[in-house]
Protein backbone atom coordinates (compact mmCIF):
# COMPACT_ATOMS: atom_id res chain seq x y z
CA UNK A 1 0.00 0.00 0.00
CA UNK A 2 2.92 2.54 1.10
CA UNK A 3 4.59 1.57 -2.39
CA UNK A 4 1.55 2.45 -4.71
CA UNK A 5 1.05 5.80 -2.56
CA UNK A 6 4.77 6.68 -3.57
CA UNK A 7 4.09 5.65 -6.98
CA UNK A 8 1.03 8.17 -7.31
CA UNK A 9 2.87 10.74 -5.43
CA UNK A 10 5.31 10.14 -8.61
CA UNK A 11 2.85 10.26 -11.53
CA UNK A 12 1.25 13.36 -9.98
CA UNK A 13 4.09 15.78 -11.31
CA UNK A 14 4.31 13.74 -14.80
CA UNK A 15 0.94 13.75 -15.25
CA UNK A 16 0.60 17.55 -14.70
CA UNK A 17 4.08 18.14 -16.97
CA UNK A 18 2.45 16.26 -19.61
CA UNK A 19 -0.85 18.32 -19.74
CA UNK A 20 0.97 21.23 -19.52
CA UNK A 21 3.39 20.37 -22.32
CA UNK A 22 -0.14 19.84 -24.43
CA UNK A 23 -1.61 23.51 -23.66
CA UNK A 24 1.58 25.12 -24.93
CA UNK A 25 1.35 22.90 -28.02
CA UNK A 26 -1.97 24.13 -28.82
CA UNK A 27 -1.51 27.98 -28.26
CA UNK A 28 1.74 27.34 -30.97
CA UNK A 29 -0.18 25.61 -33.63
CA UNK A 30 -3.13 28.03 -33.85
CA UNK A 31 -4.24 28.10 -36.98
CA UNK A 32 -3.39 30.57 -39.58
CA UNK A 33 -5.65 31.29 -43.03
CA UNK A 34 -3.69 30.81 -46.36
CA UNK A 35 -4.15 33.81 -48.16
CA UNK A 36 -2.94 35.34 -51.28
CA UNK A 37 -2.17 39.35 -51.74
CA UNK A 38 -1.51 42.00 -54.21
CA UNK A 39 0.19 45.51 -53.43
CA UNK A 40 -2.04 48.44 -54.58
CA UNK A 41 -0.44 50.41 -57.56
CA UNK A 42 -1.86 53.48 -58.94
CA UNK A 43 -3.42 51.98 -62.50
CA UNK A 44 -6.02 53.92 -65.09
CA UNK A 45 -9.61 52.58 -65.51
CA UNK A 46 -12.48 52.82 -68.14
CA UNK A 47 -16.07 52.35 -68.11
CA UNK A 48 -17.23 51.56 -71.25
CA UNK A 49 -20.96 50.84 -72.86
CA UNK A 50 -21.11 47.86 -74.75
CA UNK A 51 -23.39 46.76 -77.90
CA UNK A 52 -22.97 44.90 -80.75
CA UNK A 53 -24.47 44.82 -84.52
CA UNK A 54 -23.62 44.38 -87.98
CA UNK A 55 -20.65 46.67 -90.19
CA UNK A 56 -22.02 47.62 -93.53
CA UNK A 57 -19.81 49.59 -96.32
CA UNK A 58 -19.56 53.27 -96.38
CA UNK A 59 -19.77 53.20 -100.12
CA UNK A 60 -21.28 50.58 -102.33
CA UNK A 61 -22.73 50.85 -105.71
CA UNK A 62 -23.58 48.70 -108.96
CA UNK A 63 -23.57 49.81 -111.76
CA UNK A 64 -25.49 48.72 -114.86
CA UNK A 65 -25.78 48.93 -118.90
CA UNK A 66 -27.31 51.72 -120.13
CA UNK A 67 -27.09 50.85 -123.77
CA UNK A 68 -27.40 47.61 -125.41
CA UNK A 69 -24.34 46.30 -127.09
CA UNK A 70 -21.66 43.52 -127.38
CA UNK A 71 -20.25 42.47 -124.35
CA UNK A 72 -15.96 42.59 -123.20
CA UNK A 73 -14.77 42.39 -119.87
CA UNK A 74 -11.44 44.24 -119.76
CA UNK A 75 -8.48 42.65 -118.29
CA UNK A 76 -7.08 43.93 -115.05
CA UNK A 77 -3.47 45.44 -115.43
CA UNK A 78 -2.71 44.36 -111.92
CA UNK A 79 -3.15 40.69 -112.86
CA UNK A 80 -2.72 40.69 -116.29
CA UNK A 81 -6.40 38.56 -115.95
CA UNK A 82 -10.08 39.58 -116.87
CA UNK A 83 -11.44 41.40 -113.97
CA UNK A 84 -12.71 39.16 -111.22
CA UNK A 85 -14.78 38.95 -107.89
CA UNK A 86 -12.02 40.74 -105.07
CA UNK A 87 -9.81 42.97 -107.54
CA UNK A 88 -9.70 46.31 -106.12
CA UNK A 89 -10.68 48.89 -108.84
CA UNK A 90 -9.99 52.77 -108.96
CA UNK A 91 -12.21 55.37 -109.63
CA UNK A 92 -12.48 55.74 -113.48
CA UNK A 93 -11.33 52.62 -113.97
CA UNK A 94 -12.89 50.72 -117.39
CA UNK A 95 -13.88 47.23 -116.27
CA UNK A 96 -16.46 46.33 -119.15
CA UNK A 97 -17.13 47.88 -122.59
CA UNK A 98 -19.80 47.30 -125.06
CA UNK A 99 -19.26 47.52 -128.47
CA UNK A 100 -22.48 48.93 -131.14
CA UNK A 101 -20.68 49.83 -134.07
CA UNK A 102 -24.22 50.95 -135.80
CA UNK A 103 -25.04 52.90 -132.78
CA UNK A 104 -21.24 54.77 -133.19
CA UNK A 105 -21.80 55.44 -136.40
CA UNK A 106 -25.16 57.07 -135.61
CA UNK A 107 -23.32 59.17 -133.10
CA UNK A 108 -21.83 61.02 -136.14
CA UNK A 109 -18.93 61.89 -133.82
CA UNK A 110 -16.68 63.67 -136.14
CA UNK A 111 -18.92 65.01 -137.90
CA UNK A 112 -19.87 67.11 -135.30
CA UNK A 113 -16.46 67.65 -133.79
CA UNK A 114 -15.72 69.46 -137.09
CA UNK A 115 -18.89 71.04 -137.26
CA UNK A 116 -17.84 72.35 -133.85
CA UNK A 117 -14.90 73.60 -135.49
CA UNK A 118 -16.06 75.38 -138.08
CA UNK A 119 -19.21 77.29 -136.01
CA UNK A 120 -15.95 78.31 -133.32
CA UNK A 121 -14.08 79.92 -136.49
CA UNK A 122 -17.08 81.59 -137.93
CA UNK A 123 -17.83 83.07 -134.44
CA UNK A 124 -14.25 84.70 -133.84
CA UNK A 125 -14.48 85.85 -137.41
CA UNK A 126 -17.79 87.90 -137.29
CA UNK A 127 -16.85 89.14 -133.68
CA UNK A 128 -13.86 90.38 -135.94
CA UNK A 129 -16.07 91.66 -138.24
CA UNK A 130 -18.30 93.83 -135.75
CA UNK A 131 -15.62 95.09 -133.98
CA UNK A 132 -14.60 97.04 -137.40
CA UNK A 133 -18.26 97.42 -138.00
CA UNK A 134 -18.85 94.83 -140.63
CA UNK A 135 -21.84 92.79 -139.40
CA UNK A 136 -24.60 93.60 -137.18
CA UNK A 137 -25.35 92.66 -133.82
CA UNK A 138 -27.49 89.91 -134.63
CA UNK A 139 -25.32 88.19 -137.59
CA UNK A 140 -22.81 88.81 -134.40
CA UNK A 141 -25.63 86.65 -132.49
CA UNK A 142 -26.54 84.13 -134.83
CA UNK A 143 -22.98 83.09 -135.26
CA UNK A 144 -22.96 82.51 -131.18
CA UNK A 145 -26.14 80.29 -131.29
CA UNK A 146 -24.45 77.95 -134.30
CA UNK A 147 -21.23 77.16 -132.05
CA UNK A 148 -23.28 76.84 -129.16
CA UNK A 149 -25.21 74.33 -130.77
CA UNK A 150 -22.10 72.77 -132.44
CA UNK A 151 -21.08 72.28 -128.87
CA UNK A 152 -23.85 70.83 -127.34
CA UNK A 153 -24.39 68.29 -130.03
CA UNK A 154 -20.69 67.24 -129.77
CA UNK A 155 -20.76 67.18 -126.08
CA UNK A 156 -24.06 65.09 -126.20
CA UNK A 157 -22.53 62.89 -128.72
CA UNK A 158 -19.39 62.31 -126.42
CA UNK A 159 -21.57 61.41 -123.47
CA UNK A 160 -23.35 58.74 -125.25
CA UNK A 161 -20.09 56.86 -126.76
CA UNK A 162 -18.83 56.98 -123.00
CA UNK A 163 -21.98 55.17 -122.12
CA UNK A 164 -19.97 52.06 -123.69
CA UNK A 165 -17.13 52.33 -121.11
CA UNK A 166 -18.47 51.23 -118.08
CA UNK A 167 -15.94 52.48 -115.44
CA UNK A 168 -15.24 52.29 -111.48
CA UNK A 169 -17.67 55.33 -109.97
CA UNK A 170 -14.98 54.82 -106.88
CA UNK A 171 -12.20 53.50 -105.22
CA UNK A 172 -13.09 50.35 -104.24
CA UNK A 173 -13.14 45.86 -104.44
CA UNK A 174 -15.37 44.40 -106.67
CA UNK A 175 -17.93 42.10 -105.05
CA UNK A 176 -20.23 41.17 -107.29
CA UNK A 177 -19.44 40.41 -111.17
CA UNK A 178 -22.22 38.20 -112.45
CA UNK A 179 -20.61 35.97 -115.92
CA UNK A 180 -21.58 36.84 -118.95
CA UNK A 181 -19.51 35.57 -122.01
CA UNK A 182 -17.55 37.39 -124.06
CA UNK A 183 -18.68 38.65 -127.44
CA UNK A 184 -22.82 38.38 -126.49
CA UNK A 185 -25.12 40.88 -126.86
CA UNK A 186 -26.79 42.44 -123.40
CA UNK A 187 -29.50 44.36 -123.17
CA UNK A 188 -29.77 47.93 -121.47
CA UNK A 189 -30.33 48.01 -117.50
CA UNK A 190 -28.39 44.59 -117.62
CA UNK A 191 -26.96 44.74 -113.84
CA UNK A 192 -22.96 44.41 -114.88
CA UNK A 193 -20.88 44.36 -111.63
CA UNK A 194 -20.93 45.59 -107.61
CA UNK A 195 -18.43 47.19 -106.06
CA UNK A 196 -17.47 48.45 -102.48
CA UNK A 197 -15.38 50.65 -100.52
CA UNK A 198 -14.73 49.32 -96.80
CA UNK A 199 -11.46 51.04 -95.75
CA UNK A 200 -14.21 52.83 -93.65
CA UNK A 201 -16.70 50.78 -92.22
CA UNK A 202 -20.31 52.18 -90.83
CA UNK A 203 -22.81 50.38 -87.97
CA UNK A 204 -26.03 51.52 -86.65
CA UNK A 205 -26.86 51.01 -83.07
CA UNK A 206 -29.71 51.53 -80.71
CA UNK A 207 -28.54 52.69 -77.26
CA UNK A 208 -30.77 52.61 -74.29
CA UNK A 209 -32.09 56.67 -73.54
CA UNK A 210 -29.82 57.14 -70.26
CA UNK A 211 -27.01 56.96 -72.03
CA UNK A 212 -27.98 59.87 -74.51
CA UNK A 213 -25.80 62.43 -72.12
CA UNK A 214 -22.89 60.24 -72.43
CA UNK A 215 -22.47 59.55 -75.74
CA UNK A 216 -20.81 62.63 -78.00
CA UNK A 217 -19.88 62.94 -81.63
CA UNK A 218 -16.09 61.87 -81.68
CA UNK A 219 -16.33 59.66 -78.97
CA UNK A 220 -13.66 56.60 -78.76
CA UNK A 221 -15.39 53.39 -79.74
CA UNK A 222 -13.36 50.30 -79.41
CA UNK A 223 -13.70 47.11 -82.13
CA UNK A 224 -13.34 43.93 -81.74
CA UNK A 225 -14.59 40.87 -83.62
CA UNK A 226 -14.42 36.72 -82.71
CA UNK A 227 -12.36 36.62 -85.57
CA UNK A 228 -9.72 38.69 -84.79
CA UNK A 229 -9.94 38.27 -80.96
CA UNK A 230 -6.63 39.42 -80.73
CA UNK A 231 -7.08 43.21 -82.38
CA UNK A 232 -8.92 45.95 -81.25
CA UNK A 233 -9.95 48.24 -83.71
CA UNK A 234 -10.72 52.07 -83.51
CA UNK A 235 -13.61 53.71 -84.08
CA UNK A 236 -16.26 56.45 -83.25
CA UNK A 237 -19.37 58.19 -83.16
CA UNK A 238 -19.91 59.88 -85.69
CA UNK A 239 -23.98 60.88 -85.93
CA UNK A 240 -26.09 60.73 -83.14
CA UNK A 241 -29.96 61.41 -83.02
CA UNK A 242 -31.61 63.34 -80.53
CA UNK A 243 -34.85 61.53 -80.64
CA UNK A 244 -35.87 58.69 -78.20
CA UNK A 245 -37.90 55.69 -79.46
CA UNK A 246 -41.28 55.83 -77.58
CA UNK A 247 -41.39 52.23 -78.07
CA UNK A 248 -37.81 50.81 -77.03
CA UNK A 249 -36.82 53.95 -75.22
CA UNK A 250 -33.31 53.95 -77.35
CA UNK A 251 -31.97 56.56 -79.43
CA UNK A 252 -30.14 55.58 -82.73
CA UNK A 253 -26.21 56.40 -83.42
CA UNK A 254 -23.62 55.79 -86.05
CA UNK A 255 -20.22 54.26 -85.53
CA UNK A 256 -17.37 55.19 -88.02
CA UNK A 257 -14.63 52.14 -87.99
CA UNK A 258 -11.39 53.05 -89.39
CA UNK A 259 -10.70 49.71 -91.24
CA UNK A 260 -7.00 50.20 -93.23
CA UNK A 261 -5.85 46.81 -92.45
CA UNK A 262 -9.18 45.31 -94.17
CA UNK A 263 -9.59 43.27 -91.09
CA UNK A 264 -13.16 43.78 -91.09
CA UNK A 265 -15.81 42.75 -94.05
CA UNK A 266 -18.51 44.35 -94.93
CA UNK A 267 -21.49 41.96 -93.19
CA UNK A 268 -19.43 41.01 -89.85
CA UNK A 269 -20.99 40.77 -86.60
CA UNK A 270 -19.19 42.66 -84.42
CA UNK A 271 -18.96 44.02 -80.73
CA UNK A 272 -18.60 47.93 -79.75
CA UNK A 273 -17.59 49.10 -76.99
CA UNK A 274 -17.81 53.00 -76.49
CA UNK A 275 -15.66 54.87 -74.56
CA UNK A 276 -17.53 56.71 -71.48
CA UNK A 277 -15.33 57.59 -68.99
CA UNK A 278 -11.46 57.26 -67.97
CA UNK A 279 -9.31 57.87 -65.32
CA UNK A 280 -5.36 57.85 -64.88
CA UNK A 281 -3.49 56.96 -61.56
CA UNK A 282 -5.92 55.55 -59.07
CA UNK A 283 -6.47 52.80 -56.35
CA UNK A 284 -8.18 49.91 -59.13
CA UNK A 285 -9.01 46.54 -57.48
CA UNK A 286 -10.68 43.43 -59.04
CA UNK A 287 -14.71 43.54 -58.36
CA UNK A 288 -14.69 39.67 -56.79
CA UNK A 289 -12.22 40.67 -53.69
CA UNK A 290 -15.29 43.02 -52.55
CA UNK A 291 -17.44 41.60 -49.80
CA UNK A 292 -21.03 43.30 -49.71
CA UNK A 293 -22.87 43.71 -46.37
CA UNK A 294 -25.53 45.73 -45.29
CA UNK A 295 -23.27 48.15 -43.58
CA UNK A 296 -21.41 48.71 -47.25
CA UNK A 297 -18.50 47.30 -48.81
CA UNK A 298 -15.33 45.86 -47.63
CA UNK A 299 -12.32 44.07 -48.16
CA UNK A 300 -9.36 43.19 -46.44
CA UNK A 301 -5.52 43.65 -46.32
CA UNK A 302 -2.50 42.11 -44.65
CA UNK A 303 -0.15 43.46 -42.42
CA UNK A 304 2.47 41.91 -40.23
CA UNK A 305 0.51 38.68 -40.36
CA UNK A 306 -2.67 40.34 -39.48
CA UNK A 307 -5.72 40.42 -41.70
CA UNK A 308 -7.46 44.25 -41.20
CA UNK A 309 -11.14 44.65 -42.93
CA UNK A 310 -11.34 47.99 -44.42
CA UNK A 311 -14.67 49.42 -45.36
CA UNK A 312 -14.07 50.95 -49.17
CA UNK A 313 -16.27 53.71 -51.42
CA UNK A 314 -15.87 52.56 -54.85
CA UNK A 315 -16.59 55.03 -58.21
CA UNK A 316 -16.01 54.14 -61.64
CA UNK A 317 -16.33 50.03 -62.61
CA UNK A 318 -16.01 47.60 -65.38
CA UNK A 319 -16.60 44.22 -65.57
CA UNK A 320 -13.54 43.08 -64.40
CA UNK A 321 -12.43 45.86 -61.74
CA UNK A 322 -13.80 48.37 -60.17
CA UNK A 323 -11.94 52.05 -58.64
CA UNK A 324 -11.37 52.77 -54.68
CA UNK A 325 -12.31 56.35 -53.79
CA UNK A 326 -11.67 56.03 -50.18
CA UNK A 327 -10.71 53.27 -47.59
CA UNK A 328 -7.61 52.09 -49.54
CA UNK A 329 -3.58 53.79 -50.57
CA UNK A 330 -1.06 53.14 -52.33
CA UNK A 331 0.97 50.00 -50.96
CA UNK A 332 -1.80 48.60 -49.18
CA UNK A 333 -1.29 44.46 -49.75
CA UNK A 334 -4.57 43.66 -50.43
CA UNK A 335 -5.75 40.12 -50.00
CA UNK A 336 -7.10 38.69 -53.53
CA UNK A 337 -7.85 35.17 -52.46
CA UNK A 338 -8.49 33.54 -49.66
CA UNK A 339 -10.84 36.35 -47.94
CA UNK A 340 -13.51 34.14 -47.78
CA UNK A 341 -13.47 33.34 -44.45
CA UNK A 342 -11.34 35.89 -43.48
CA UNK A 343 -12.56 37.64 -39.79
CA UNK A 344 -11.00 41.50 -38.79
CA UNK A 345 -7.77 40.69 -36.73
CA UNK A 346 -7.77 36.79 -37.96
CA UNK A 347 -3.79 35.68 -38.22
CA UNK A 348 -2.90 34.97 -41.92
CA UNK A 349 -0.39 32.82 -44.02
CA UNK A 350 0.86 34.49 -47.01
CA UNK A 351 0.99 32.03 -50.33
CA UNK A 352 1.86 32.89 -53.56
Amino acid sequence: MKKLKNSIMILLPMIALIACNGEDSNIQTEIKVPVSIKSIKPQSISRFIETTGTVYSSKEGTMKSELAGIYRLQRNPATGKPFALGDAVKAGQVLIRLEDKEFENNLQLEGKKLNLEVSQNNLKKQQSLYEKGGVTLTELKTASIEFVNARYSYENAEIQKAKMSVRAPFDGVIVELPYRTNGVRIEQGQELFSIMEYNRLLMDVKLPEKYLAEVTIDQLVHITNYNIAEDTIAGRISQISPVIDTETRTFQSVLEISNDGKLLRPGMFIKAAILSESRDSTIVIPKETIIARQDGKVVFTVENGIASEKKITTGLENQEVIEVLDGLKVNDRLVIAGFETLRDKSKVSVIQ
